[in-house]
């Protein structure tokens, strides 16, 4: 059985069970992202989607895949050529990626 949730329901599942994972915007653009798979059903699994997505600002990015990432690419480049990139978002005079984790 399943149950349709709006973007508020979406978020508060989140932050019982998960409040630091991903800002609001985050969630915002997570909702979004999903819901736009072409109809196609899902459970609400906050673990799950934890585990499969990621926000994370462009130095976070940088430092984590510094391995594979040369010194003067451009992250929001680097991550849609490595991944799905769902959005992105400015918070703090810092550009923060929506991404599906490889």
């Amino acid at each position: 059985m399943y149950q349709s949730i709006n973007e508020t329901q979406f978020r508060d599942a989140f932050y019982s069970m998960r409040p630091d994972n991903f800002t609001y915007e985050g969630l915002g653009i997570l909702f979004e992202a999903l819901e736009n798979t072409d109809g196609e059903e899902m459970e609400l699994d906050v673990i799950a989607f934890c585990c499969d997505y990621s926000e994370d600002s462009e130095d976070i990015i940088r430092g984590s895949y510094k391995h594979i990432i040369e010194d003067d690419q451009d992250i929001e480049e680097f991550l849609n050529d490595n991944t799905w990139v769902l959005g992105s978002h400015e918070k703090d005079g810092s550009k923060y990626f929506i991404y599906q984790q490889f």
